[in-house]
């Protein structure tokens, strides 16, 4: 056996409710064509890939993002992409709402401030709804929808009869008012 921690997969991520995530989910399935549809229950924006990362620091984690203080989020996405490098169609915010950049930048800070590790690429916020896709397709339209997010959560990714599944660990609300 080795003395290795144990580790688990994490990211932080506005998570939308079950009506936006069945409806982005349809447009997906209709839109896949050759590509993979990401399943419903998985659509959701990430804000922090954290990776693996110990166990043990879940709690300081939950405590760190506690502190987070933000506004609900009015997100459109009112936008569709395709990149090509990666092959995903995703959707998102022509501009981003204020108020999802002010998270973001909290959010990191707090991770900074705890020397937590995660993914410090520059934020681009988007939902990615297709993998392994050839490029843009021609039908459904993309119809914009409005994402009201009134919170944010840590989220768990592990691998289950082969499938990635997520399970949200722990949400943080939005300020009141």
């Amino acid at each position: 056996m080795s003395g290795a921690a144990e580790t688990v997969r994490l990211f932080f991520a506005l998570w939308p409710g079950a009506d936006l995530q069945a409806r982005l989910a349809t447009w997906a399935k209709q839109a896949a064509g050759r590509g993979r549809a990401m399943r419903r229950e998985n659509i959701h924006l990430t804000l922090a890939f954290l990776g693996d990362t110990a166990a043990s620091l879940v709690p300081e984690l939950i405590a760190l993002a506690a502190g987070v203080r933000f506004v609900s989020i009015r997100l459109p996405l009112d936008r569709i992409g395709y990149w090509k490098h990666n092959r995903i169609i995703w959707c998102g915010a022509e501009q981003d709402p204020p108020a999802l950049s002010a998270l973001v930048s909290e959010l990191r800070a707090r991770l900074d401030s705890g020397g937590i590790v995660y993914d410090r690429k520059p934020f681009v916020s988007h939902v990615t709804l297709v993998r392994n896709a050839a490029g843009l397709p021609a039908a459904p339209a993309w119809v914009p929808l409005v994402w009201e997010a009134a919170d944010f959560v840590l989220v768990g990714s592990t691998r289950v009869e082969g499938r990635v599944t997520y399970q949200v660990t722990k949400r943080f609300p939005a300020a009141a008012g």
